[in-house]
């Protein structure tokens, strides 16, 4: 994966924006569904990106993978932070994209949902 099929994939998603909303962090690019934010990269290195990940299941994960580790900004109980590094497969890095766009929409109003619905 390198920066530019991370950024269209996100993209591809209903409801996605793109910003990079903090001012002192310039290069860091945020994807969001419905103003919340499910993934994280910095776009001058793309070494590593954050994922929303699953509280029940993220230690497991981390055991299993040694590039997904615990995020420098971010809850270690919800985020992960994905070292690009080719040794977890594309397929996996899509899925775990998925699983952090869907705990995000989960978690939004029923309105939201439904206006998510009708894109």
């Amino acid at each position: 994966m390198n920066i530019e099929t991370y950024r269209q994939y996100c993209l591809s998603k209903k409801g996605v924006t793109e910003s990079i909303p903090f001012p002192k962090l310039p290069s860091v690019l945020v994807f969001k569904v419905k103003g919340k934010m499910f993934t994280a990269t910095d776009v001058d290195t793309f070494k590593s990106f954050s994922i929303k990940c699953e509280p029940e299941t993220i230690e497991e994960l981390r055991a299993q993978y040694d590039a997904l580790q615990e995020p420098s900004y971010f809850s270690k109980k919800h985020w992960s932070s994905v070292v690009v590094d080719g040794s977890i497969p594309d397929k996996i890095l899509y899925e775990w994209l998925d699983v952090s766009y869907n705990l995000v929409v989960a978690k939004l109003t029923k309105k939201e949902r439904l206006e998510l619905e009708n894109l």
